[in-house]
C-alpha cells in the first residue's frame, strides 16, 4: 500500500496535478523568479520545504484544529516555517536572498501550499501529506527549472547564471559565446508568458497523445487517488 501510494503521489505531483501545468498554480514566483536557472530552482526548494512541512505539521494537528478556523491556523503554521526559511536564507546564502527579495517570505500566500494543506494534509496522515508536500513542490521546482533555464538561454545565451552565490567558485556557462546579443523578450514578463504557455501546450498535447494511444479498458481501470487516512 505505501509504495502504490509513493507511486501515485509522485505521478500526481510531477505530471498529472503539476501545479505550474495542470492546475496553474503559483504564478507570481513562476513568473516573476524564473528569469534564470539558479534563481528558479532555488526558490523552487525553498517551496517544497514549505510544503513538506507545513504539510507535516498540519496533518499531525489536524485533529485538534477546529474546523471553523482551520484556514487561519493553517496560514499561521505556513507562515511560521516561511519565517524560518527566510531567516535561514538570509544567514546562509545571502547573496541569493538578496535576488530573490519579497518572494521568499510571499511562500505564505502561494496558493500551492495552502491548497495542498486544505485538500489533502487536513484530510490525511502525516507520512502522506509530507509526501503530497514533497512531490507537489518537486513538481513545481522541474516546471520553473525548464522555464528558467529556456528564458535565461535565449535571453542571455548563458546557463547557471549566478551559481557562484550557491557554490562559490563556480560560474555561468556560455552556451552562445561572448557575441550572442541576447533576446530581451525572453526575460521580460511577456516572455514569461509565452514560454509558459508554450510549456502548457506541450503538456497537454503530450496528455492528449498518450489518451489517444492506451486501450478504453486500460483507462477505465486507472486508478484514482487513494485517501489515505491518518
Amino acid at each position: 500500500m505505501e509504495l502504490q501510494h509513493l507511486r501515485e503521489s509522485a505521478h500526481n505531483g510531477l505530471w498529472r496535478q503539476n501545479p505550474g501545468l495542470a492546475q496553474i498554480l503559483g504564478l507570481c514566483p513562476i513568473l516573476a523568479i524564473s528569469t534564470n536557472l539558479v534563481n528558479a530552482v532555488s526558490l523552487g526548494l525553498a517551496t517544497v520545504l514549505a510544503m513538506a512541512l507545513s504539510n507535516l505539521a498540519v496533518a499531525a494537528l489536524r485533529r485538534w484544529i477546529a474546523y471553523e478556523i482551520r484556514i487561519p491556523v493553517f496560514i499561521l503554521i505556513i507562515a511560521a516555517l516561511v519565517t524560518v526559511l527566510d531567516l535561514a536564507f538570509n544567514a546562509w546564502f545571502h547573496s541569493l536572498y538578496l535576488v530573490l527579495g519579497i518572494f521568499i517570505p510571499l511562500i505564505t500566500t502561494n496558493c500551492i501550499v495552502l491548497a495542498r494543506a486544505e485538500a489533502f494534509a487536513a484530510r490525511n496522515s502525516v507520512f502522506a501529506s509530507t509526501l503530497d508536500g514533497v512531490m507537489m513542490g518537486l513538481g513545481l521546482v522541474w516546471v520553473l527549472a525548464l522555464l528558467g533555464a529556456l528564458r535565461e538561454l535565449l535571453g542571455s545565451g548563458t546557463l547557471f547564471s549566478g551559481i557562484d552565490m550557491v557554490f562559490p567558485g563556480l560560474s555561468a556557462l556560455q552556451v552562445f559565446g561572448d557575441g550572442y546579443p541576447g533576446f530581451l523578450l525572453a526575460i521580460l514578463p511577456p516572455g514569461a508568458f509565452f514560454i509558459l504557455g508554450g510549456l502548457i501546450a506541450a503538456y497537454n498535447a503530450i496528455n492528449a497523445h498518450r489518451a489517444a494511444h492506451t486501450p478504453p479498458a486500460t483507462a477505465a481501470a486507472t486508478p484514482t487517488t487513494p485517501a489515505v487516512a491518518g
